[in-house]
Parts: C-alpha cells; sequence; structure tokens
C-alpha cells in the first residue's frame, strides 16, 4: 500500500515544481523587459502587479469555492505583518537588481542565497550546520564572487553595477528570510495558502503605495503619456503578464515551500538557473563569459552537493505533518527499505 502513496506524493512535488519553475521563467524574462522598456517606473509596476493578481484572487474566489478569501482580522493582519514586510522589501530589491543587470546575470547576482538560506535556518532552529552544509555554502559564496570579479572582456554596458549587486544580495537574504516566514506564518491563515497569499498581496500593495508616491512615478508615467513619444504598450501588456503570472507563481512558490522540502525548492531552483542562463542569451542576447560560465557551474555545483548532503542528513521526525508529502514520501520510502532489509536478516 506504501508504494502507491510514495508514487502519488512524487507526482505531486513533480506537478508543483515543474508549475513553479516555469511561472518563475516568465516573471524574469517578462518583468525584464519591461524593466528594459521603463526602467523609470519599477515600483509603480510592482504595484500593479501586486494589485492583478489581487483582483484575480477574487475572482478565483467568485468562480470556485475552493478558492476563499479570508475576511479581513486586525489580529491576524498584526501577526502576518513579518511576512508581509518580509516579501515587499524582497520584491523591491529583487525588482531593482534584475533592472539593473542581465536576466542570464540575474542567477549570479543573487547567488548568495543558499548561503544566506542556510544562516537564516540555523539562526532560526537554533542549531549549526553539519561541516558538509558549510562547505556547500562555501562553494556557492566562491562561485558568487567568481561571477561578480571584474572582467576586462566585458562591455561596460553588460557591467553590473555595485548598486545592483547589493541589490542581489539584499533580494537573496529577505528571499530566505520569507522561505522561513511563510512556514510559521501558514498558521494564522488555516494553513491555507490561497488565504496567506491573499494578505501578503494585498499587505505588500499597501505598503508599497505611499512609496510610489513619493518617489514621483505617478508624475513620471503622466510625463511620458502627455509627451506622446513613449510607447506604453510593452508596459501595458507586461503589467498584465506578469500581474497573471505573479499571481500564480505567488500560489506555486508557497505550495512549493508548503508540499515540498526546501531541498527539492533548492534543486528546481538550480535547473531553472540553466534554463534561465541559456533563454537570456537567447532572447536578451546576454554576453557569457568563462567567469561568468564558472560562476554558474560552482554555483550549481555547490548547490547539487548540498542537495546530496542533505538526502543523506534526512531523518524522518517521529511525527510527520500530513500536508509535507515529499517528506511523508521519503519516511514511507525508508520504512519499506529498513523493513525489506531486516527481513533478508
Amino acid at each position: 500500500m506504501a508504494i502507491p502513496t510514495i508514487y502519488a506524493a512524487t507526482l505531486q512535488v513533480a506537478g508543483v515544481v515543474s508549475f513553479y519553475m516555469f511561472a518563475a521563467l516568465v516573471m524574469v524574462f517578462v518583468n525584464k523587459a519591461v524593466l528594459s522598456n521603463s526602467p523609470d517606473l519599477p515600483l509603480l509596476f510592482l504595484l500593479l502587479q501586486l494589485l492583478i493578481a489581487v483582483v484575480l484572487l477574487h475572482v478565483s474566489a467568485a468562480i470556485s469555492k475552493r478558492v476563499e478569501i479570508p475576511r479581513y482580522n486586525w489580529e491576524v493582519a498584526n501577526k502576518l505583518v513579518p511576512v508581509v514586510l518580509v516579501n515587499i522589501i524582497g520584491l523591491v530589491f529583487n525588482t531593482l537588481c534584475l533592472r539593473g543587470v542581465e536576466a542570464s546575470f540575474f542567477q549570479i547576482a543573487r547567488g548568495l542565497q543558499l548561503p544566506l538560506t542556510i544562516l537564516v535556518s540555523s539562526l532560526n532552529t537554533q542549531s549549526a550546520p553539519s561541516t558538509k552544509t558549510i562547505a556547500a555554502a562555501v562553494l556557492v559564496s566562491f562561485g558568487f564572487f567568481i561571477g561578480v570579479a571584474p572582467s576586462s572582456s566585458l562591455p561596460l554596458t553588460a557591467t553590473p553595477t555595485i548598486i545592483s549587486l547589493l541589490y542581489g544580495v539584499l533580494s537573496a537574504l529577505f528571499i530566505s528570510i520569507h522561505a522561513v516566514l511563510i512556514k510559521s506564518s501558514l498558521p494564522h491563515c488555516e494553513n491555507s495558502t490561497i488565504q496567506l497569499a491573499w494578505w501578503t498581496n494585498v499587505g505588500s500593495a499597501a505598503l508599497l503605495v505611499p512609496f510610489v508616491i513619493f518617489t514621483g512615478e505617478l508624475e513620471v508615467l503622466q510625463d511620458k503619456i502627455t509627451a506622446g513619444n513613449w510607447d506604453g504598450t510593452v508596459f501595458v501588456w507586461g503589467c498584465l503578464v506578469t500581474g497573471v503570472f505573479g499571481f500564480l507563481l505567488c500560489v506555486a512558490g508557497l505550495l512549493s515551500v508548503k508540499i515540498t522540502s526546501p531541498i527539492t525548492h533548492m534543486f528546481s531552483s538550480a535547473a531553472r538557473s540553466v534554463l534561465q542562463t541559456l533563454l537570456g542569451v537567447w532572447i536578451f542576447n546576454d554576453i557569457l563569459t568563462v567567469n561568468r560560465v564558472s560562476s554558474i557551474l560552482v554555483i550549481l555545483g555547490g548547490t547539487m552537493y548540498y542537495t546530496w548532503v542533505k538526502s543523506l542528513e534526512f531523518k524522518p521526525p517521529p511525527s510527520q505533518p500530513a500536508h509535507d508529502l515529499e517528506a511523508a514520501a521519503l519516511s514511507l520510502k525508508a520504512a519499506k527499505e529498513w523493513s525489506s532489509d531486516n527481513g533478508k536478516q
């Protein structure tokens, strides 16, 4: 009876990961196209994405009873302030980083995500990582520094600025914190990823509105429209496409963290990095140097090593949460192999 359960869990995990990868790739490249077309409207662009995602959540709730929009509750809102705040800060840094670097270099700019995730997780659990885990973090960090090292073979237009790299590091840091906060925030939303997605998008949009106003992006948009020489087609369609896929990515990302383990989440990110590099060269004619290729390979190598290390270290806890399908599948598999080995003795 365990085998069908394992296969069902594996298929569900594979479906969620594939869905997440596709939505994430669409978001990166459409975001890059819009930010290249309108680099002076990054926060307004992000705000419109969030608002479209909220509208789509309400439309989905009107169509399907399975999509439940939470009632506003001040107590719940207060408890979700940390995850909402970290989410919007990470999104802003993510957007500013992508605006300033090439699409294929974007993953290098955020290359410290694994070491920072290990650090944040260790601080959260108050436990020291193993020597092999530290080795993986050091290897990935080395890959990051290879990629950001100055190169004479790069033209000035393709060389990332220090501030863009700083945005990438800060984006990786807040993404790492966000992944930890999602797990602790779900109980406040009845363990519903949809409810958490609604709170996250509404809260993030509300926090972003004052900054859009104070930075003058509304006036910039008005000037572009009145000038008459701005083609807003890319911006408008980009907002619509990224709004839809932002909604899908929000749900997919939450499901990926909830249904899969951090190991699989990191594994899917590594696979996505390869596709992102190839698509960046093909779509935007990004420049790949020996340093950049080496950086990507070292980062992927360190990530894969980390995945292997964590798979060896895995020990199923006494009581497995029902929603953690991948962990449950691994537990069943381990139990099956253990009983099989003992039966042969």
